[in-house]
């Protein structure tokens, strides 16, 4: 242990400076033998290590969407070159090539973590071997085992034996317990990280090899994480509750703020930015206006949840702007562009006529109809023509002709020229 400790110095010994800073801190204040005082060194170094890592953090969010992109495409790779694996691997790396992804960016921040958890196992290690590494000198040795964290020492392991737990000064059934408790909410946060990404954060209209793939490691993680967690002492146990917490707020931060386009995440944060815009009637910050630039650019090429979310503030009469701003103006409508992008239209609403009443309506109907027979008869006869007959008299111009068979005429017998015909009452008897 010895051996591999001086080969890896480089890095065992600033993880170590770093701790005793942290403990001559927290030793001021909850004293240096405490348990408080050494728990609370791990933590903030693990803070310390996950802040250093957001930018590749940020790295692994774009190459993991990057890659959930492209899985179409490898697919038909491998369906196309399924029997020339060499064909099938130059593709695949033609692919990453021209679309500048890179499948091992999404494993960057457990690869630059996996350094420093490496030194603190070996330190930790050497407080329960009784061995010195880095800076931690004899004193700060003999004080990190007598710290106790709920009851368990630092360095105890829950395969350690009776013997060896007494030496450090606790019980075996303290040990065995507290290390049986963070060895569950290890690995029960590290089931539901994986599991919110796979629920959330993954594009539901694409099912892809990809998603098998993390539905796997959904169950395999948090079985590996019990299985090597027995052989870990408390403070690494510590270390790697910590970060996985770490991690499952900041995935939830990032699922909740800029979550996958055609992911449930997207359709709830639409949901909400909708809210936000009708009641302030405007873009907060820059994150929103980057998501609504991206949603106008898209076009005709929009999710379900995008066009409703664009649908929607055109109804409440906002209109949002290539640039990612939204301004207040009349009800818009969506008009297409032959080249996929998206305009806004003014759209006034229409006012509806006032409904009327049947009497209304036949009235109406008998009016329209006289005075287009009567525009009909005027537009027929020209206006400086002469009647034909003009022998015949005044009188008998004027007299109308009588119906054959001496009848009565249909205006006298009750019917209504020109409208709608009255039924007839029953005769009564």
């Amino acid at each position: 242990m010895d051996t591999i400790a001086s080969l890896f110095s480089f890095i065992t010994t600033p993880v170590s400076w770093v701790i005793v800073q942290f403990h001559t801190v927290y030793g001021k204040i909850f004293g240096p033998d405490t348990g408080w005082a050494w728990g609370l060194s791990i933590v903030s170094l693990v803070i310390l290590i996950r802040i250093c890592l957001i930018p590749l953090f940020v790295k692994q969010i774009k190459a993991t969407r990057a890659m959930q992109t492209l899985q179409p495409e490898m697919k038909k790779i491998q369906e196309r070159y399924k029997n020339d694996k060499q064909r099938q691997s130059e593709e695949m790396m033609k692919l990453y090539k021209e679309t500048g992804t890179n499948p091992l960016s999404s494993c960057l921040p457990i690869l630059a973590q996996s350094p420093f958890f490496f030194a603190l196992y070996h330190v930790l290690n050497g407080i329960a071997s009784g061995d010195t590494i880095g800076v931690i000198n004899q004193s700060l040795l003999q004080s990190a085992q007598k710290a106790h964290i709920i009851g368990a020492p630092l360095a105890a392991k829950f395969t350690d034996g009776a013997a060896k737990v007494e030496s450090l000064g606790a019980s075996l059934t303290d040990v065995r317990v507290v290390t049986a408790i963070m060895i569950v909410m290890m690995s029960a946060s590290q089931f539901f990280t994986q599991r919110q990404l796979m629920t959330k954060n993954v594009d539901t209209t694409v099912k892809t090899p990809f998603m098998q793939q993390q539905k796997m490691l959904m169950y395999i993680f948090p079985v590996m994480f019990a299985v090597f967690g027995i052989n870990f002492p408390v403070g690494v146990l510590v270390y790697w509750l910590t970060t996985n917490v770490w991690t499952m707020g900041q995935q939830m931060y990032v699922i909740r703020n800029n979550p996958t386009p055609g992911s449930k995440a997207q359709g709830a944060y639409l949901e909400r930015l909708y809210t936000h815009v009708t009641h302030a009637g405007k873009i907060g910050n820059r994150g929103q206006k980057a998501i609504i630039k991206a949603i106008v650019a898209k076009g005709r090429e929009r999710n379900e949840a995008e066009r409703k979310f664009i649908n929607g503030l055109n109804k409440a009469g906002f209109a949002a702007q290539a640039d990612g701003t939204v301004v207040r103006g009349e009800t818009q409508d969506v008009v297409q562009n032959e080249d996929g992008t998206s305009t806004t239209a003014a759209n006034p609403r229409r006012q509806q006529p006032k409904r009327q009443s049947k009497s209304q309506r036949q009235s109406g109907s008998a009016k329209a109809a006289g005075e287009g027979t009567t525009s009909l008869s005027k537009s027929d006869e020209p206006e400086d023509a002469e009647p034909e007959d003009t022998k015949t008299s005044g009188a008998a111009r004027k007299a109308p002709p009588k119906p054959a068979g001496g009848g009565r005429s249909k205006a006298q017998s009750g019917q209504r020229k020109g409208g709608p015909q009255r039924p007839k009452s029953p005769s009564k008897k």
